[in-house]
């Protein structure tokens, strides 16, 4: 009998007193015995230490200091895990229901055993009225294609639990980028090809509109810069498509709402993709 993987969890907050003790019971409160929570606080001024002082026995490892922001944090928490898969969580997101782990364990010991180093699911973009605006989360070749081929983020890290090998393979995350870090990573990882898991119709967490990836023009603009590093080519029509949409989001959420542009944005950017997959897809085909 193969022995369930130890799942460690990363979450990294500042000034999060409001959130902070939803997420940490979300990840207490799973049904899956064999995880682990490591928080690093970049020094809050608010109630996040109290907050974490009171959940010591819940929490494997926790500190709190001035960071250089979230990938400075998310850096500083890989050197305390222990877990064979590692997954990160914002300290104002949720997982979805006390039994995501337990559903995605299967999953994670198919990935370790197939050599796979990333096993993702869904994500709900919820509202702080907890209204889910919409459900990230696509197959591989969609997602790939959207990463490498397009430039867009077709993905939320809040839904993908990493192989720690992929670290030990393509090092951490480059501090230099504010937003985009994680995107940075998979180009590392994945630009060359190579397979990934997607666990569909599971919603691993919630995740609460705004934060970090909230400024649309920053997000678009380290996009390019990300894949300048890498010499992929960075002018594609849903590249500019997305960058058009970031011009107009803060336009379109005085008129729509927030929850309705949420909507239509993540519409635009599944249509767009998903034509760009099928035609190549269809380009693959005709050159086998």
């Amino acid at each position: 009998m193969i022995s369930q993987p130890l799942i460690s969890v990363i979450v990294a907050v500042y000034n999060g007193d409001k959130t902070l003790q939803r997420c940490i019971d979300s990840v207490f409160d799973q049904t899956y015995p064999n995880k682990e929570l490591i928080v690093v606080d970049g020094g809050s001024t608010d109630g996040t230490v109290d907050i974490l002082m009171t959940n010591d026995d819940k929490i494997t490892y926790w500190r709190s200091e001035p960071d250089n922001g979230i990938y400075n944090a998310w850096n500083k928490a890989l050197e305390h895990v222990s877990g064979e898969w590692i997954y990160f969580l914002g300290s104002d997101d949720y997982l979805w229901k006390n039994s995501v782990f337990q559903e995605m364990a299967p999953h994670l010991m198919k990935g370790s055993s197939e050599n796979i180093k990333l096993v993702y699911g869904q994500v709900a973009r919820v509202t702080e009225a907890d209204e889910i605006c919409c459900v990230d989360g696509n197959p591989w070749g969609y997602t790939w294609n959207g990463i490498i081929e397009d430039g867009v983020c077709t993905f939320t890290h809040q839904g993908m639990f990493h192989h720690r090998s992929l670290f030990e393979i393509y090092g951490k995350f480059n501090e230099s980028y504010r937003i985009v870090g994680d995107y940075e990573l998979l180009i590392r990882a994945f630009k060359d090809g190579g397979d990934a898991l997607f666990v569909n119709g599971l919603i691993v967490a919630g995740m609460q509109t705004g934060g970090v990836t909230a400024n649309c023009t920053n997000l678009v603009k380290e996009t390019a810069r990300a894949r300048r590093s890498h010499r992929l080519k960075v002018i594609t029509i849903p590249w500019l498509i997305s960058y058009a949409w970031a011009i107009c989001y803060p336009i379109l959420n005085r008129i729509l709402g927030d929850k309705n542009t949420r909507s239509l944005v993540n519409f635009g950017k599944r249509f767009v993709t998903g034509i760009s997959h099928k035609k190549n897809v269809i380009l693959k085909q005709k050159n086998v």
